[in-house]
């Protein structure tokens, strides 16, 4: 599969849907240069979820009956969102440590939603419960070609701003958004995945040398929670040999405030994990090395101005 084709397909079929986030620069203590940071926290429904959930639709034939879509928040608020936009009813499972404020925020946009006891895993056998009995389409929130095709495009719109970086600090918890990142950018920059030392199942992977399951927690669970790491994502990271750090919960919640003092920009701890891996020295440039974040939620609990 040509990774790259799949993304500009994807780009093209999303063209309309979704924001162009914008890029700015961030003056990080210890580091010589600025960093390079693209905001697409400001995307739709606060994540880059939406250009996933966006191009699943798009490039599927939608059943009668919807789709149904598994979320610990962010996918399911980009699937009732985008299925809101074209008209297709949607049905999302959430589970319960997904927070209210995330729950709300799928409420909002309309789609039916059933909440799970426990984790991630949880909503997502409620959802394939769904899928067998109805019908609808299962829209994935990380592993299929649709979803993480979606995802690349970000970083095929970060490119075309003008990014200027050797290696591009990225946030797992399924891998959807960092194998969209390898898919596009291959070897031509360094891809380092940045995950709480308390959900990791990227790292754990890379260590078994296959997916297996890990226990989550931690202040960013609700977001990068997965307790299996998505396949496509393992097998570009091997492939493509992208590195694997992990950050400690004090790093994150440190990198949400410096992201508030110096640009203004409110994120979930999510959005701030791969900013956490520069902040804390988990991840060292060498002299001279370019480096970019990407910042990729913006949905904290609670909310504050709710």
């Amino acid at each position: 599969m040509d990774w790259r084709d799949e993304i500009i397909a994807a780009q093209d079929r999303i063209e309309g849907h979704v924001r162009r986030t914008p890029v700015t620069t961030l003056t990080l203590p210890g580091l010589a240069d600025p960093c390079a940071v693209k905001l697409e926290q400001l995307q739709h429904t606060g994540s880059f979820k939406a250009r996933g959930a966006f191009n699943a639709l798009l490039s599927a034939q939608v059943p009668a009956r919807g789709v149904v879509a598994a979320s610990g928040g962010n996918h399911g608020a980009a699937v009732a969102f985008a299925a809101a936009r074209l008209g297709i009813p949607a049905h999302i499972f959430v589970p319960a440590m997904a927070g209210a404020s995330k729950i709300a925020l799928i409420r909002r946009f309309g789609a039916e939603m059933t909440v799970v006891p426990g984790a991630y895993a949880d909503a997502f056998m409620a959802a394939q419960a769904h899928e067998a009995a109805t019908g609808a389409m299962q829209v994935h929130a990380y592993d299929t070609v649709p979803t993480v095709a979606g995802q690349g495009t970000c970083l095929a719109e970060w490119e075309n701003q003008g990014l200027e970086a050797d290696t591009v600090l990225i946030a797992v918890g399924g891998g959807g958004l960092g194998a969209g990142a390898i898919g596009w950018l291959q070897d031509r920059r360094r891809v380092v995945l940045v995950e709480p030392r308390t959900s990791c199942a990227l790292h754990a992977a890379l260590a078994a040398g296959a997916p297996v399951d890990v226990e989550v927690s931690g202040v960013a669970a609700n977001a990068l929670g997965a307790r299996r790491i998505g396949r496509i994502c393992f097998d570009l990271a091997r492939r493509f040999g992208a590195r694997s750090v992990l950050v400690d919960d004090d790093a994150v919640v440190q990198a949400q405030r410096v992201l508030w003092q110096e640009i203004r920009q409110l994120v979930e701890p999510a959005g701030a994990t791969a900013l956490a891996a520069l902040l804390s020295g988990a991840y060292q440039p060498e002299a001279g090395e370019r480096v970019a974040v990407l910042v990729c939620g913006a949905n904290p609990a609670p909310d504050p101005l709710n």
